[in-house]
């Protein structure tokens, strides 16, 4: 069976906005989840606002929530709580991403939620947890990676630059949250009771580095510092090389039967004792490797290396990605009408499913109508629901 329908008839109440939570509903959305998108009537997910702009809805935004329904609420109203609270006594699973102790305070708390349905799987996605001392402190993803220890160990300049995708964010909230979030199913389906899923994004980074703590833990005192260790810069024939015509190259020939395959292409003859030579037999190796793939452009290094067993790719592009020979046999990106001729409801494919080209995402308060009365509000009453200001529909 396809994964993207694996999930289908599974209701998701989303509370969630920007990146963790959205990340998350958008894996559980392409493997065939309902997702129903609870956002502020007027206003949204800030996601919506944040620049650059596609048709007036921010990219990002337009990205992470395809496939999503949208019903815009006034959660601080008593009629609006009674509606989020209805949807969710409906729903398998709903998301937060608050600050601890504010879903309490709005009224859709863990006990709040359970009262209405017995098995409620709740997932919270926070910065630093749902307890301990740091639970109601703000961060960013940056805070998070900082923490974790993720940012001291790259390599580079000093101070290193941010991370140029927010993994704190997707990674350690929204990856991990889908993960707990499909555990607690299996879980529910076999006890019966509800969970409180407490997803901490600074431990999902710290989990990431598990082997390098191990490491560290290993070699004590006499680990590298960072940008010096075997896979962060030690080692020559592994890193990243720039090529004649100002692009850049991976090589990555650890294992000898690699090395051996590179060794004549670049110029230099390997040893066995390569991966374990000191400094200068390292800076040697880097010295020829570097000035065999800078007297090259990068597509003359492609077709030098061809077919050969070498681990040696080009750092491509963005705008490269489409055309790519593996990209494009493997279906990952979603065609579309954009300048790259991707789509902008989400360009990329998540890995475990492909969703179909028109999913795109939704209008704020596009569904507010059709869920409502999905939910068992009759006409009348979702009209004086909008009268009220309790919840918006999109302008058709």
């Amino acid at each position: 069976m396809p994964l993207a329908t694996s999930l289908r008839g599974l209701k998701v109440l989303d509370l969630t906005r920007l990146v963790p939570g959205p990340f998350c509903t958008l894996i559980l959305a392409d493997l065939g989840a309902e997702v129903v998108k609870i956002e502020q009537p007027g206003v949204g997910d800030y996601m919506r606002m944040i620049p650059p702009l596609v048709d007036g809805v921010g990219a990002r935004f337009r990205a992470l929530n395809r496939g999503k329904r949208s019903v815009a609420v006034d959660l601080g109203s008593e009629a609006g709580l009674e509606v989020v609270l209805r949807l969710a006594q409906e729903a398998d699973v709903v998301l937060e991403g608050f600050r601890p102790g504010v879903a309490q305070r709005l009224g859709v708390g863990f006990e709040a939620l359970c009262e209405r349905r017995a098995d409620t799987i709740l997932c919270s996605i926070s910065g630093y947890g749902q307890d301990g001392p740091y639970a109601a402190r703000a961060g960013h993803d940056i805070n998070f990676v900082a923490l974790s220890g993720l940012l001291a160990e790259l390599s580079g300049p000093r101070p290193p630059n941010p991370l140029p995708v927010q993994i704190a964010d997707l990674v350690g909230g929204g990856l991990y949250g889908a993960v707990a979030i499909l555990a607690a199913l299996e879980q529910r389906r076999r006890t019966k009771e509800p969970l409180h899923l407490d997803i901490s994004m600074t431990e999902g980074v710290m989990a990431l580095l598990a082997s390098e703590l191990a490491d560290l833990l290993a070699a004590g005192s006499g680990r590298p510092p960072p940008g010096e260790g075997l896979l962060t810069g030690g080692l020559a024939t592994y890193g990243v090389y720039c090529t004649g015509d100002g692009g850049l190259y991976s090589v990555a020939a650890l294992e000898p039967k690699f090395s051996r395959e590179l060794g004549p292409l670049v110029g230099y003859e390997p040893r066995p004792d390569d991966m374990v030579a000191g400094p200068h037999r390292q800076q040697e190796l880097r010295a020829q490797i570097g000035a065999a793939l800078g007297s090259r452009s990068r597509e003359e290094i492609s077709e030098l290396v061809g077919d050969r067993d070498v681990c040696c790719e080009p750092a491509l592009e963005p705008h490269e990605l489409r055309d790519h020979p593996l990209h494009r046999a493997r279906g990952v990106l979603r065609r579309g009408d954009t300048a790259w001729g991707l789509s902008a409801d989400g360009p990329v494919h998540t890995p475990c499913a492909r969703s179909p080209a028109d999913r795109v995402a939704p209008r704020l308060g596009e569904h507010t109508r059709e869920v409502l009365e999905q939910a068992g509000y009759s006409q009348g009453q979702v009209e004086e629901l909008l009268r009220a200001g309790a919840v918006a529909a999109a302008q058709e």
